[in-house]
């Protein structure tokens, strides 16, 4: 009996899906299962659902990006791009504390006895010298 033909290597869909995929999905087919992987739903807070923050940054980093099937890839980099816009605000509040702006929802008052406190602080360490 002849060896199974594989497809040529530019064949279709087969070209696009990484091994994990393949491997996901055939173990899918074997069982009967339906191809869409709907129990990592019930087993915690989905990527889409996790607020920005060190979690969701732990959460992106172990994931294994060959073995994801295409919604969940989708939903990776949704989550990617949330957690990005997170960090840049707190990079743009950083350099805005640092250069001396008023971030928003910071009143100039507020941030004058700020100043005023730490100036203060820093001038009796100064007298104590």
């Amino acid at each position: 009996m002849p060896p199974a033909q594989l497809p040529p290597a530019d064949a279709g869909v087969l070209k696009a899906l990484s091994p994990g995929v393949v491997d996901y999905l055939f173990r899918q087919l074997v069982t009967g299962n339906p191809a869409e992987d709907v129990q990592w739903g019930s087993e915690g807070i989905a990527l889409s659902a996790q607020p920005p923050g060190a979690e969701l940054a732990r959460r992106l980093s172990e994931c294994d990006l060959e073995a994801l099937t295409p919604v969940e890839l989708f939903h990776y980099v949704r989550a990617a791009q949330r957690l990005a816009s997170w960090a840049e605000s707190l990079r743009e509040d950083a350099v805005s504390r640092y250069c001396g702006a008023p971030s928003p929802g910071t009143s100039a008052a507020s941030k004058g006895r700020r100043r005023g406190t730490v100036s203060n602080s820093l001038k009796s360490d100064a007298a104590g010298l």
